[in-house]
């Protein structure tokens, strides 16, 4: 099939490459590039930088409505679009292509329709998740599905290794929609309109840790954030980011938020609701990512 893909981040270059190998990638829609760091550098996307690499034309429209980039994609004169981890398309865009316009969307629809289904399917402590392709409509996120694919969320996942694990199964199971698509032999499943879970965006004020939750949700707080953006813990007038952590059996009473350190085992907890967390690594204000030993180390030298 002759295809057209939307994509941005890092997350949807194995479904660029499946259509590269597979089918005939005509053109590769992504970000602009925008300015970046201190020097203000213009940044290109992960896609874009990808694109290059594999000669394949690349279009960044900053506008998905103007005639000019209507054009082009017209010219093109693609079966399909494949669409992974890219802003809203306009109906005049997804309505274009006569086989229609796909997305692959990081959890198994209905549940955690939105911008962070990774991140909250984690702080949900689900213990499964999974990828499913879609045929968009109006709706956000509430096309007819093709297909899914069930992943487990392991104790130990973090929000990093669950994204990179599904990135690649979503690429596996765009492989296989996209066979169907081809040979025409599609049976869409229509979505429930009826589910609680949602995966709203995560803005700065959802990064800090309520250390009146349980142990479970902290930690599971925690390593949904993991690396990126981080979770954060109010201490002072400072925040501190929590990488990692891990249950401990310390039974010593002691309220929510506070902070217990063992000099001599070079340990750091943080009271929960119901227990306490040893954190793993952290990072101080103006200081790189450090292991708590370190930090209780810095401690002892001041």
């Amino acid at each position: 099939m002759k295809i057209i893909f939307f994509g941005t981040p890092d997350f949807a270059i194995p479904c660029a490459e499946i259509i590269l190998k597979h089918h005939s990638l005509l053109a590769v829609v992504t970000a602009v590039d925008k300015p970046a760091g201190r020097g203000h550098q213009l940044n290109e996307s992960a896609v874009k930088k990808w694109a290059i690499q594999q000669n394949v034309p690349i279009l960044q429209p900053p506008n998905l409505k103007s005639e000019k980039f209507l054009e082009k994609l017209r010219k093109f004169n693609a079966d399909a679009f494949v669409v992974v981890a890219f802003r809203m398309l306009p109906e005049i865009v997804w309505n274009m292509p006569p086989l229609g316009t796909y997305n692959i969307h990081a959890s198994l629809l209905p549940d955690y329709r939105g911008a962070a289904p990774i991140q909250r399917a984690i702080m949900a402590g689900e213990e499964i998740t999974g990828v499913t392709c879609f045929k968009l409509r109006h709706e956000i996120d509430e096309g007819d599905i093709v297909l899914q694919k069930v992943v487990p969320i392991l104790p130990t996942d973090t929000g990093n290794s669950l994204h990179d694990k599904l990135s690649i199964f979503g690429a596996e199971l765009l492989k296989e929609s996209l066979d169907l698509i081809q040979r025409g032999n599609l049976a869409f499943i229509s979505q429930s309109s009826h589910s609680t879970k949602f995966a709203a965006k995560i803005h700065p004020d959802d990064l800090i840790i309520n250390w009146n939750q349980t142990c479970s949700q902290v930690y599971n707080f925690i390593r949904a954030l993991s690396p990126y953006p981080t979770a954060r813990t109010l201490y002072g007038n400072e925040q501190y980011k929590i990488y990692s952590t891990e249950f401990s059996n310390l039974s010593e009473p002691g309220e929510p938020g506070f902070w217990k350190i063992d000099f001599a085992l070079r340990n750091f907890y943080i009271r929960c609701k119901d227990g306490w967390l040893r954190i793993i690594d952290l990072q101080v204000p103006s200081k790189k990512r450090m292991s708590a030993s370190d930090f209780i180390n810095g401690l002892k030298n001041k």
